[in-house]
């Protein structure tokens, strides 16, 4: 029987190429109506013929040459066809072909026969002047290369929108290599000082440190986003190291401030890129192990981009505050017996872009505890009064936000307010919720103006906040601001150890974001993160309400805490995976056991969901296992941890996307969204034309579904622009 073909193409690392041929078939490369599209100034408009089937028999064309680009692998040579080698099952054989890299496996026949999947890259031909040296490699061996039976159809124009896409991607996730000396007036964040109050520039005239050819990659990239082919074809003339230009200027310019201070960042909004995460192979790790994250903030802040007509930053998506952003109804322990904190649900189904994969969804569900059972809670409000948070977009929703909380909470509960700018102030001590009029008169008086001194604001905080606390009763600090931090006497790890420890004595803390142009989302997401508390952005009303309404009872009780999730792999069901997202949220297998490490929170009605994008080699035996750990949150932070396990039932695996509940098919799209939002090379197939249809087929007339609709209509047609 003819087995399964499974080629990959790579360029510069990248996976931008991946497709299982079952049966195997003849696989070509060149430009017109190949399989996969080279550019022209590599091979004309001859197709070299990669891939020979005959007769069940699977062999591969190689390049003959004085210096051939064949990397070693275990390929038998064969007789029947000159230039050939014959490919035995399980066999690999990799060929470079300047900067792209073609891996072919023999696999064993999959049991339903796979459709073609490819990103064509006609359009880019500017890729080939970087390639042009293989040209004349490649032309001895398409003398081999008979044309094939059928001509491939043509590539479509939404093809090269996604291949344009992920060179846009790869430009700007590059790491440039300029090493230079930091000037006085650097970066700070979180309140650091620094005695020098001289001018410089970040980086000025240091010489490169790294390979050149990756500064000239990015700058390349940068000039065909521009130019066009024209522009890469100028920016490759240099094809030493030393043409990639170390000395460049940086981004930012220290200015002296008062206060001896040494420098303040230029205004622009603020991501930590935290990558994407690999495919992996079970049979080298069956272990999936993270932290749970039911932080929203990504979600609304692309929100806010997209609606205000632009793309957002690539590291400002996380997929997985796109995904726990919306509630899909998931049944909840509050019926079954026992006093569970919360229920798992497993399911999976075939990935409507990619055929011969699967989408496996784990969601934990909280028990939903009613307000009037929940214990006695105390808030302290610290609030960011600096300059930077002038305008109603900030300081102005930043009340409205206060209003709608505080009516959401109890008599029995308090609230306490304090503000930081260039200094501290208390506004309003611990105060009963039942005096409502007092807590909306201090909220009333907030204003925006000075510097800020953050780290001195968290302390004022949890004073406050110890001075409210109770045994038995839980005690909150809820950060509001943009995240900037420019005065103050503490360095960014003493902050987050200030926040840790409260965190063990009893004091948790949420951040809530705001703001644009100068807004520092990696700085709100470490604060939350140390805090052990969630991160939410508002960019408006409507998300004020959504935030701090319905969904607000979460933030408002905890029922569990250092919750982690460990998602063990069978490898002999499957073949790889790759889970999407929560990629600051990872945890080492070997830590997941180990209760020092800090896990996630889950509140009252919180919902957990992960995706995994995966192949399964065989059906009809259960895939995986699921093993949660959690501390009870009534036994305080000293609590026992508690594990669970949950194996998924081979019937949960489903034969067809559209027989799915909608729940399933729209956390499908809004990650798809995410991981093309996001530039991710795993993602170049996922088309945003086909994101939308599946979220309007699955959205079930839902407000929040049909807002993500319109937002992946926006992105789209930005993205075409």
């Amino acid at each position: 029987m003819t087995p399964s073909l499974r080629v990959r193409v790579s360029w510069l690392g990248d996976v931008i190429h991946d497709v299982i041929l079952s049966p195997a078939r003849d696989y070509t490369l060149g430009e017109d109506g190949a399989d996969f599209v080279m550019p022209a100034e590599v091979l004309g408009r001859q197709r070299l013929q990669l891939v020979r089937v005959r007769r069940g028999r699977v062999v591969i064309g190689v390049a003959l040459d004085d210096k051939p680009c064949i990397v070693p692998t275990e390929a038998d040579p064969s007789d029947a066809s000159v230039g050939f080698f014959e490919m035995k099952l399980g066999q690999r054989f990799a060929q470079s072909f300047g900067d792209f890299v073609v891996d072919v496996e023999v696999e064993p026949r999959t049991r339903s026969p796979v459709r073609r999947f490819f990103v064509r890259l006609t359009g880019l031909g500017y890729f080939g002047s970087s390639l042009s040296l293989s040209a004349g490699v490649l032309g001895s061996a398409a003398h081999f290369a008979p044309p094939p039976e059928e001509l491939a159809e043509e590539a479509e124009r939404e093809q090269i929108v996604l291949m344009q896409h992920y060179l846009r991607a790869s430009a700007e996730r590059e790491v440039q290599p300029g090493g230079g000396n930091r000037g006085g007036g650097g970066k700070l964040a979180l309140g650091e000082s620094d005695g020098r109050g001289e001018r410089g520039r970040h980086g000025a005239k240091g010489k490169s440190s790294g390979s050149g050819e990756t500064l000239a990659r990015a700058r390349a990239l940068a000039d065909a986003q521009e130019f066009g082919a024209l522009g890469l074809v100028s920016a490759s003339l240099g094809s030493e190291p030393g043409s990639a230009r170390g000395e460049l200027w940086g981004l930012e310019d220290g200015r002296d401030l008062e206060g001896g201070n040494s420098g303040e960042r230029e205004s622009g909004d603020d991501f930590a890129d935290h990558g994407v995460n690999p495919v992996v192979d079970p049979k080298q790790d069956r272990f999936s192990t993270f932290a749970v994250d039911v932080d929203t903030g990504s979600y609304f802040f692309v929100k806010r981009r997209l609606e205000e007509g632009a793309l957002p930053p690539l590291a400002a998506v996380r997929p997985e505050e796109m995904l726990n952003a919306f509630d899909y109804g998931y049944p909840g322990p509050e019926d079954a017996p026992g006093d569970a904190p919360f229920l798992v649900h497993l399911d999976a189904a075939p990935s409507p872009f990619e055929p011969g994969r699967h989408f496996l969804r784990v969601a934990v569900q909280g028990r939903r505890v009613p307000p009037s059972a929940r214990p006695p809670l105390h808030l302290t409000y610290l609030v960011d009064t600096s300059g930077s948070m002038q305008g109603p977009d900030r300081i102005g929703l930043v009340q409205h936000s206060l209003r709608l909380l505080t009516r959401e909470l109890r008599a029995s509960d308090s609230v306490a307010l304090c503000t930081y700018a260039g200094g501290v102030r208390e506004l309003l001590p611990p105060t009963p919720a039942a005096n409502q009029v007092a807590i909306l008169r201090a909220i009333d008086q907030l204003d925006a103006g000075g510097s800020t001194a953050m780290a001195s604001g968290i302390q004022l905080a949890y004073a406050l906040a110890a001075r409210a606390q109770r045994p038995g009763h839980e005690s909150r600090v809820v950060v509001l601001s943009d995240g900037d931090a420019n005065v103050g006497p503490m360095r960014p790890d003493q902050l987050l150890a200030l926040i840790e420890a409260q965190r063990r004595q009893g004091i948790t803390l949420s951040t809530v974001g705001f703001g644009r142009g100068n807004y520092r989302d990696s700085t709100m997401e470490r604060l939350a993160d140390a805090g052990d508390g969630n991160y939410s952005y508002v960019g408006s009303e409507r998300d004020a309400e959504r935030v701090f309404g319905a969904s607000v009872q979460g933030m408002l009780h905890v029922i569990a805490r250092d919750v982690k999730i460990q998602v063990e792999m069978d490898p002999s069901v499957v073949r790889e995976y790759r889970l999407i997202g929560y990629e600051n949220r990872d945890v080492a297998d070997g830590d997941y056991r180990k209760d020092e490490v800090d896990g996630g929170e889950i509140g009252s009605g919180h919902s957990v969901t992960a995706l995994y994008d995966l192949v399964f080699s065989r059906a009809g035996v259960s895939p995986v296992k699921v093993s949660l750990r959690h501390k009870p949150a009534a036994g305080g932070p000293g609590a026992r941890a508690l594990e669970s396990e949950v194996r998924m039932s081979p019937e949960r695996v489903f034969q067809s996307f559209e027989q799915m509940p909608p729940s399933f098919r729209f956390g499908v799209s809004v990650a798809a969204f995410a991981e093309v939002l996001r530039g991710s090379p795993r993602a170049l197939g996922w088309s945003l034309e086909r994101v939308s249809e599946l979220s309007r087929a699955a959205h079930d007339g839902l407000p929040e579904r049909r807002e993500l609709s319109a937002l992946v209509d926006v992105a789209d047609q930005l993205r075409r622009n």
